[in-house]
């Protein structure tokens, strides 16, 4: 079996769910995948995370072992004989040092941005407080739920498990060419969210496209508990030559 490149926790999944056109998708979706869907519904998720204990093959540096993600992604699927193989494509991930943006747009070919950021976790009476925050510009976006200070376990054939559940992840490379990566992890729990704010700069980070889907209220939003994680070595697919 192969080393994994990156071995890390990922912790307290905050996931806001918004349904989308799928045109708006379609000039991003990789070559071998196609979109998602689930009753019908493409979704696109706003993401936010928390990294710890990261090692890359196995070293671990100082000040990049516990970090903050942000992402925006949508969901794809591609067939590789007679199993799908769910996974994500991601539009931005924001983080807080250059050198996870510099390794990740080069080992991965994903679209890593660094921005300032600040998390904040808090237990009390009412639940669980979870805060991501990013700054573009002056202004400081956020992503904050109070949540239900016990987790669930997933419901079988819901919304939370097909967004929870997808160990890919693929990359445009170019019109012939799609990078993969497989994520690996075990299954979730989640905590209820019993309310939400979001502020984003959508169009200044995501392009103006995605301004109208993300100023609509969410489908849904859930804290997702996380787990150990490990990212294995990618690998590209190229299409067939005419």
């Amino acid at each position: 079996m192969p080393r994994p490149f990156l071995a890390a926790a990922w912790r307290n999944l905050l996931m806001a769910n918004y349904a989308i056109d799928p045109a708006i998708l379609q000039p991003f979706v990789p070559c071998h995948t196609e979109l998602d869907t689930f009753e019908g519904i493409h979704y696109v998720s706003l993401v936010g995370f928390l990294f710890e204990n990261t090692r890359v093959r196995g070293l671990s540096l100082p000040y990049h072992r516990t970090f903050e993600e942000v992402n925006l992604r949508f969901y794809v699927r591609y067939r590789d004989g007679n199993e799908w193989k769910r996974g994500v494509v991601f539009m931005k991930e924001i983080v807080p040092r250059p050198l996870i943006t510099f390794v990740a747009n080069t080992v991965y070919g994903e679209k890593y941005a660094t921005h300032p950021m600040r998390h904040e976790w808090k237990s009390g009476p009412e639940g669980l407080h979870v805060s991501y925050e990013w700054k573009v510009g002056k202004t400081w976006n956020y992503l904050r739920a109070l949540a239900a200070a016990e987790p669930q376990m997933i419901q079988a054939g819901s919304a939370e498990e097909f967004i929870t559940e997808h160990y890919w992840g693929y990359t445009f490379v170019n019109k012939a060419c799609t990078g993969v990566y497989e994520v690996q992890h075990p299954k979730w729990r989640v905590h209820p969210v019993h309310r939400y704010e979001i502020e984003c700069s959508t169009a200044a980070l995501y392009g103006a496209a995605f301004a109208e889907p993300l100023a609509q209220a969410p489908r849904s939003v859930f804290l997702a508990e996380g787990s150990a994680i490990q990212v294995m070595p990618g690998a590209k697919m190229y299409a067939a030559k005419r």
